[in-house]
This record gives C-alpha cells, sequence and structure tokens, in this order.
C-alpha cells in the first residue's frame, strides 16, 4: 500500500516543513486542498480563522522543496480554471519537479464558496460533464500536437501548450468524490480515485453523509468503479482519506477515541473504527487494520490527513510504514 499526506498549516512555510518531513519518512505523496476558505462539517459555514494558501503556488514551492515526493492537489476544483490554464500548471509543476506531479481535479462542491465569490456554481450533472470535458482536453493538450474541441462548455481551435510534463504520457490523474456520476468519470479517464463522502449533489458536508460512508457502502463503490473502468478495458487503483487519523499509545486511549468519533455520528464504535474516514489506535492496530482494508477491500492508497502534527508523522513513519 502507497500512503499519501493532505496538508494544511498556517503558513506557507508549515506545510512546505511538513512536505519535507513526509519525504523524510517515507510518505509516497503529499496533496493540497484547493478552496478559498475552508467549510466546517455539518453546516456551520466557512471559516475565516482557518488559512487556505492557492494550490498551484504552494505545489509550484512543494516541488522544489522536495526531491521524491510526489506532489499534487486533493482536489484542483475543475470551475475555478480553464482547462488549458490547469493543464499548464500542472505541465509546469512536473518540470519542476523533474516528473513527479499528480493532476488531481473534482468537479467542485463547496456551494457556499460559489455563493461568496459569485463564481458560477451550476447542478451536480452540468458539472460532471464539464470535468469530463476538462479530462479530455488536458489529456489532449499533453499529448497531441493541436486540440480541436467542440464542446458542451469549452471550444478549442487548433489549441496548444508548449509546456509539455516531464512524466510521460502525462502525469497521473487522481478523481476524488463519491457519487455514482463522479465514480464512472473516474473509471474513463483516472488512474487513481480518492472515495470519499458524496458532496457533489449537497454541495457541502453533511453529517449524515458522512456516517453513511461506512464499511459496506465503501466497499459497494469499490467494486463499482472497478466495474466501470473494467468495461472500459482499464484497471484504477483506489484510495481513500482518513480525516480523522489519530494514533494512541494504548490500546485503552483508542477504544476512547474510538468511542468519541462514533458518537458524533451515532454509530456502534466497531463500525466507526472500520470507516474509511477513520485510523484510530496504536501503531500496531494501524498496521492490522491498513493490512485488512488492503485485503478486504482492495485499498491500493491511504491518504493521511486530520492535521497530523510532526512528531506523530515521524512515529508513522518508524512504527506503521515499514510494516504496510
Amino acid at each position: 500500500m502507497e500512503f499519501g499526506i493532505q496538508l494544511v498549516g498556517n503558513t506557507p512555510q508549515d506545510i512546505l516543513d511538513m512536505a519535507a518531513l513526509a519525504e523524510k519518512v517515507g510518505i509516497k505523496n503529499a496533496f493540497v486542498p484547493d478552496h478559498f476558505a475552508m467549510e466546517s462539517p455539518g453546516g456551520a459555514g466557512l471559516s475565516p480563522d482557518q488559512p487556505v494558501w492557492e494550490a498551484i503556488a504552494i505545489l509550484g514551492a512543494m516541488a522544489e522543496r522536495t526531491s521524491t515526493l510526489e506532489v499534487g492537489a486533493l482536489v484542483l476544483c475543475n470551475l475555478f480554471r480553464h482547462p488549458a490554464l490547469t493543464a499548464q500548471a500542472v505541465a509546469t509543476i512536473d518540470r519542476i519537479s523533474g516528473g513527479r506531479a499528480i493532476l488531481g481535479l473534482g468537479s467542485g462542491w463547496t456551494k457556499a464558496e460559489f455563493d461568496m465569490t459569485g463564481v458560477d456554481f451550476p447542478d451536480i450533472k452540468p458539472r460532471l460533464r464539464q470535468l469530463d470535458e476538462s479530462l479530455r482536453i488536458i489529456r489532449s493538450l499533453w499529448t497531441e500536437d493541436r486540440t480541436n474541441f467542440e464542446g458542451e462548455f469549452y471550444q478549442l481551435r487548433d489549441a496548444f501548450i508548449p509546456a509539455r510534463p516531464e512524466r510521460q504520457p502525462c502525469p497521473p490523474i487522481l478523481l476524488g468524490g463519491g457519487g455514482k456520476g463522479l465514480l464512472r468519470i473516474a473509471a474513463r479517464h483516472a488512474d487513481l480515485v480518492n472515495i470519499v463522502v458524496e458532496t457533489g449533489k449537497a454541495g457541502t458536508i453533511l453529517l449524515s453523509e458522512v456516517a453513511k460512508l461506512a464499511e459496506d457502502a465503501f466497499r459497494k463503490k469499490v467494486d463499482f468503479v472497478r466495474e466501470e473502468a473494467n468495461g472500459h478495458g482499464r484497471d484504477i487503483r483506489i484510495s481513500t482519506t482518513g480525516f480523522m487519523t489519530i494514533l494512541t499509545d494504548t490500546e485503552e486511549q483508542g477504544d476512547q477515541m474510538a468511542t468519541a468519533v462514533a458518537s458524533g455520528f451515532g454509530l456502534d464504535p466497531a463500525v466507526a473504527r472500520r470507516m474509511p474516514i477513520s485510523l484510530v489506535g496504536t501503531p500496531a492496530q494501524w498496521v492490522e487494520e491498513l493490512q485488512r482494508r488492503e485485503k478486504e477491500w482492495g485499498l491500493d492508497h491511504m491518504v493521511l490527513s486530520g492535521g497530523l502534527d510532526a512528531a506523530t508523522l515521524e512515529r508513522v513513519g518508524k512504527e506503521v510504514l515499514p510494516y504496510v
């Protein structure tokens, strides 16, 4: 199993320092979110107190600061940028990094951001069609001499970008989401799909949707996207994000934390511990659970999130990663 980490920080330097540490301890890739402001779960609105830094700029700096770490967004919002700009930006990062860029792209979901900025926020179905067009355009701009495209949302005439990625034929593509529409697009285009809670239709994180993504529901989504990918003659790797990654010193502490997590969703602690978004317990319990997820879910990739500090990340590097 490979591991990524999602990085946020009070300053850009905080993020760069954690990226360097992630590389040192053996993390494969590092991701940043792409938002104007972060939204708190449960409809609490956008937070003016949590710093958010522009994703493309941070990724360029991360590429320069590190030497082996793959860098990408989890995920870029397709509605914020024209696909030609996205193609040029990610190709540039791939060149800066010597072929370590990942294109992480999504349809956009935080409605409050769009209301705040006045950026158009269509319903989920047209957003997904727009994402599909963008992916087709980006791949073409990276691999073809000229791109002609007549779509519902984009029209390109003999388009080209001299900036080409170093990794050939193109950087790996990661899509993130959980609805069937997104998973169908991932099956056609993505190398890696990060399956998380469905947010696209509601335009926000609903705690009721978080609670729905228990183990059985996650496995059904995995089966669905793999079957869809097989129908296109493609393989796809499965990823998820642990937003509640809690490393404890004792099993008793882990039990207490799992009970606290479960109470927030009205779930049994045993169910909560097996949710994709949670990873709670001692290093040995992490290893056991990750091995189980790899075997039973077919999980290829785990993104650690939830605000891991430097000391915890170093423990993960020493006590978890060598054993999974």
